[in-house]
């Protein structure tokens, strides 16, 4: 199985300096390519200087990870691509696990390695960590990290078991199904589209899967951090899209709506919490939904949606009514 590593950049030489040694160390005979996202530092200078061997593929404008990815990977020949964010550290033989998983069972079309904190490198790491999952709602959470309850790597999640959603940080997809399912949707630009193309593989009848034997260290909010109120605007309105998109007929616009709800609670939050700049920012993201709204729904899967997509039904409920915080 042949797979050729991509990497995403934007004004990033810092992290590529800090970080590619890890990849090029760890990851012997494998093709690896740099995707340079218009960036106005000097990483391609760097790049051509001190990785002659990596191929670069310089993209003419800013689309985020989405536009970035799609239209790089058109100019990559490979059965599997490992996109990889820049900010992330590999480890010895954490190709090894992947390929076998992949070979072991044709339906399984995209992977993710447990994903620990680079800063703390005992703890799971935010996006992604120990493989990932949605409740009925369509809000995201991964074993390992349910909202703010990050939980401490004792070997707990040292498994091979199917997810809803592999980490964009670093995620393996085969890249026929990639194209087989259009790709990224650009216009999410960034943050969690690697949740609406998992659950689009999902309704072709394929499988997405989380093998935690082999690991990976992200540092996490490197492009953008947490506290940007962009990266509110963008996780609350994409996050509709998904639900828009992907979710059962039935259910779709009842799903929107009691959303639409508990996305005005966040916002009330953010005002107790002295961040108005998040409240707008959801008031934004609400704002641009309804723009895109006959957009999305043109765009809604013709396969027949999984039904049994969810892992509950609602974890607000089970984290702050129950006080459930661990998977």
């Amino acid at each position: 199985m042949n797979i050729a590593i991509v990497i995403l950049n934007w004004n990033g030489k810092q992290l590529l300096e800090q970080f590619l040694p890890s990849v090029v160390s760890f990851s012997a005979g494998t093709k690896i390519y740099v995707v340079d996202n218009a960036s106005t530092d000097d990483s391609i200078l760097f790049l051509k200087e001190k990785y002659p061997e990596i191929t670069i593929i310089q993209n003419t404008t800013n689309g985020g990870y989405a536009k970035g990815y799609n239209d790089a990977l058109q100019h990559v020949v490979a059965d599997v691509y490992c996109l990889l964010n820049s900010d992330v550290e590999v480890t010895k033989n954490w190709l090894k696990p992947i390929i076998s998983t992949f070979e072991r069972d044709e339906t399984i079309a995209a992977i993710q390695p447990k994903i620990l904190d680079f800063k703390d490198k005992h703890k799971f790491e935010y996006a992604g960590a120990g493989g990932g999952f949605i409740d009925q709602l369509g809000y995201p959470f991964c074993r390992g990290r349910i909202f703010d309850t990050i939980e401490t790597d004792t070997g707990q999640y040292n498994d091979i078991v199917p997810v809803f959603w592999a980490s964009g940080a670093c995620l393996f997809v085969k890249s026929k199904t990639f194209f087989e399912v259009g790709g990224f949707d650009e216009t999410y630009f960034a943050h969690q589209e690697e949740i609406d193309l998992c659950w689009r593989i999902q309704n072709l009848g394929k499988q997405i899967y989380y093998v935690g034997i082999a690991t990976v260290y992200h540092v996490g909010g490197a492009t953008l951090a947490t506290q940007n109120p962009k990266k509110t605007f963008l996780n609350f309105r994409n996050s509709l899209f998904n639900v828009l998109k992907n979710s059962p007929k039935n259910k779709g616009f009842y799903l929107i709506f009691v959303r639409l709800c508990l996305d005005g609670l966040a916002g009330i939050q953010y005002v107790l919490k002295l961040k108005p700049l998040h409240t707008l920012a959801i008031i934004k993201a609400h704002f641009n939904f309804y723009a895109h709204l006959f957009k999305m729904l043109k765009k809604r899967s013709k396969s027949p949606k999984k039904q049994d997509y969810y892992q509950t039904k609602s974890i607000v409920w089970n984290y702050f009514v129950k006080g459930r915080k661990r998977f």
